[in-house]
């Protein structure tokens, strides 16, 4: 097995064809645009989606920008690796993923008390 780094080159509009490395988690450049500037290269990892009945209603996955400039909010999309929450629109740290966990975790909370109430009121009872 080599350990080499991965690489890939890419086309950039500011710098032309640039190689750069890629981390192990970076699923590929598939959908690299080669009128990104340098400074916007994305390494996205593998998407973890929620879907319930063939509707997704969360997508997330590691990304980063290694060659973003200095003073771009870490973990937010910049140097430092985040995770990108969508429909959220949003890249999160790990305190912002979990407190994505705990608002879930209580949205879950609110869909079962809903269902106790439905399966209540099917039943006859407090109408």
């Amino acid at each position: 097995m080599s350990t080499e780094p991965r690489t890939v080159t890419l086309t950039t509009i500011d710098r032309g064809n640039v190689t750069i490395p890629c981390p192990p988690w970076c699923s590929g450049h598939a959908h690299h645009d080669p009128e990104t500037e340098y400074a916007d290269i994305i390494h996205s990892g593998s998407d973890t989606i929620l879907t319930f009945r063939y509707t997704t209603l969360l997508t997330a996955n590691l990304v980063q920008s290694p060659h973003a400039s200095e003073d771009a909010t870490p973990g937010l999309g910049g140097r430092t690796p985040g995770v990108s929450v969508y429909p959220l629109g949003k890249t999160l740290d790990p305190v912002g993923l979990y407190e994505l966990a705990a608002a879930l975790d209580t949205y879950a909370d609110h869909i079962r008390d809903l269902a106790d109430q439905l399966d209540t009121l099917l039943a006859g009872g407090d109408q």
